[in-house]
Order: C-alpha cells, then structure tokens, then sequence
C-alpha cells in the first residue's frame, strides 16, 4: 500500500507542478476535469444506497453545470453565482417533474445543489488564485499550507495524541494532532512567506495561516461524514493506494475559497 501511494505521487508530482507552473487554459481544463471526476465520486457517496440514480438528469445536470462553473472562473467568474442559481432553478424544475411518481426526488435536487457548491464551485476558487498576480505562486502556497498541515496533525497525532478530536466521523483523529497541524501549517506559511511573498503583512498573512491551518481539517472531517453517512471507505478508486480523488483533496476544496479571499480582498 505504501509503495503504491509513493509510485502514484512520483508519477503525479511533477505533472502537477507543471501545470501549476504553465496555468492558463491547460490548468484551468485540468482542474475542470479533476472537478468532474471528484464529482462522480461525491455522488457515488451520497447517493450510494442508489447508485443507478447517478446517471439519471439531476445529476447529470449537475455535471454540466459544474462544468461551467469551473470554465467561468477562467473567463468570466462574475458568471459562476448565475450558474449556481439557475442550477437550483433547472434542478428544482427536474424534481418537480420527478415528484409525482418518486417522493424522494427532492432528497435527490438537495444533494446535487450540495454537490454543485461543495466541488466545482470550492475548485473553481484555484483557477481564480491562479489567474491573478503570481498566481502560480499562490496555489502552491495553498497546496504547501494544506500538505504540511496534514503531516504535522499525523506525526502529532501519532505521538502525541491522546485526546480524540470527532469521533463520531473519524475516531482516529485527535485534539494534539489538530494543534500539531495547525502548527505546522503556520510554521511553513511564514516560511513560504519570507522566501517567495515578503511584501505581504505579516498580522494578516498570520491570520490567513490560520484560517486555512483549520478549514483544511474541517474539509476532511466533513467528507469523512459523508462517507460514513453513505457506508462508502473510500471516496473511489482512481489513485492507487490513495483511494479516490476527493480523498486527496477534500481539504485543499475547503482551503481554497479562505485563501483567495484573503488574497483577493484583505491582503491587498
């Protein structure tokens, strides 16, 4: 299992770096495509007591939508809350339709509107972080805060954890190794900082280190909720030894909308 996580990421790493590095419509297709595939994996989850209901037009209308979502945010992210709202609408039109002859049909349009906002509208947030100034520089930014947070809380919590931190979704993780993430994602925030992006404010950046230091958590921890909700291990499949894509990024989907944010509007 370990070798496969080390082959799958040596394989990875450094097509991601590339496209991080080469942005522009190659990483914003990329991301769209990674947006797809984690919303297949979403539906599987909550929809797993009725796995047929995936292909059926409410989720396939969620799959266009998502789509333009995240294209929007390359060109014109003005447009993504309009596609957001007339998701709800056409969705909601679906269920009406649907209604008569199934009850649950409106369960159905409430997790697909979920799903909209919960993967292609948090990924859609990368493709803007990239598209501004050093961009490039920002989502790695992102991803080193993330990764480093999730080392710090396993090595933390590995040695040091005592006390569980949420049970009730993931009994394996403890209140010691959420601080020692935390830690660690301030630690190499104000590294990163200091050698790539110095101009910024130091009390703002710190509170950015922060935010992001504890939405990644959360990211995981409301995923793993979903999955122990649907009865589902893993969210797929796709990555060997890795599990699937939602996996590997449910943190960075929660991170992603804090630090454009702070970019966009209070570290300017």
């Amino acid at each position: 299992m370990h070798a496969q996580r080390w082959i799958t990421a040596l394989v990875a790493l450094p097509f991601l770096i590339l496209l991080i590095y080469l942005g522009g419509i190659s990483f914003s297709l990329f991301i769209a495509l990674v947006a797809l595939i984690t919303l297949w994996e979403y539906f599987r989850i909550v929809l797993s007591d009725a796995p047929d209901l995936v292909q059926s037009p409410i989720p396939i209308t969620g799959f266009a939508v998502g789509l333009l979502i995240v294209l929007a945010a390359h060109g014109n992210s003005e447009a993504m809350a309009s596609l957001l709202a007339l998701n709800v609408v056409f969705a909601g039109f679906l269920g009406l339709i649907r209604y008569k002859n199934d009850q649950t049909s409106m369960t159905l349009v409430m997790k697909q509107t979920l799903g909209i906002a919960y993967v292609p509208l948090l990924l859609a947030h990368i493709i803007m972080l990239r598209k501004g100034p050093a961009g490039a520089t920002w989502v790695f930014f992102l991803l080193f805060l993330v990764f480093f947070g999730d080392i710090g809380a396993y090595y933390a919590g590995r040695f040091f954890g005592k006390h569980k931190l949420y049970p009730a979704a993931s009994p394996g993780k403890t209140i010691e190794g959420a601080i020692g993430g935390l830690v660690a994602s301030v630690g190499i925030g104000l590294l990163f900082r200091h050698l790539f992006l110095a101009e910024l404010k130091f009390m703002p950046c710190l509170l950015m280190f922060l935010c992001i230091g504890m939405a990644g958590p959360v990211g995981d921890l409301f995923e793993s909720v979903l999955k122990r909700v649907g009865n589902v291990k893993d969210s797929g499949t796709i990555l060997p030894g890795h599990g699937g894509l939602l996996d590997r990024i449910d943190a960075v989907l929660f991170a992603a909308p804090v630090a454009y944010l702070f970019k966009a509007y209070i570290l300017t």
